[in-house]
């Protein structure tokens, strides 16, 4: 019994690998940001958990402009490879994971992202087709009773 305990003990650490806090400001004072279902004024440090194949889709508001949008994740090139040699399925989970850092800009239509507070902001402006896919995302959400939505 001791190889399959200490394989599970592996299994378990590296799915509670799969989330980061990240901090999310905002450019503007008294911007507002829809992630996950949950509505929050910026800045929030909050749990991001990591995903192989979903996004973080968000709407941020402020005053009169609203931005659409998927927060940019980064890839996890080590944890794919511990995945492969260690535990495979783990892959589905945790190859990508938030940035530690985010600012939102409403106005500009840019997110910004970086690893360390010492880095220097990378500015990412959403896609059309990811705005649009964040737009339908929440307006779907909206309109749908708890728990029935498609994400």
């Amino acid at each position: 019994m001791k190889p399959r305990s200490g394989l599970v003990a592996v299994a378990a650490a590296l799915l509670a690998a799969c989330s980061s806090m990240s901090t999310i400001s905002a450019h503007d004072p008294g911007t507002r940001l829809l992630v996950k279902g949950r509505t929050v004024e910026l800045p929030v440090t909050q749990s991001m958990k990591g995903t192989s194949f979903g996004n973080y889709e968000i709407k941020a508001t402020s005053g009169d402009d609203t931005l659409y949008g998927i927060l940019p994740l980064r890839f996890m090139g080590g944890h794919l490879a511990a995945d492969i040699i260690l535990f495979a399925p783990a892959a589905f989970f945790n190859l990508r994971e938030a940035f530690a850092y985010y600012e939102i800009d409403v106005k500009s239509g840019v997110i910004r992202y970086k690893q360390k507070e010492a880095d220097p902001w990378i500015e990412y402006r959403p896609k059309a087709e990811e705005a649009a896919h964040a737009k339908s995302y929440y307006e779907g959400a909206a309109g749908a009773s708890v728990g029935t939505a498609a994400h």
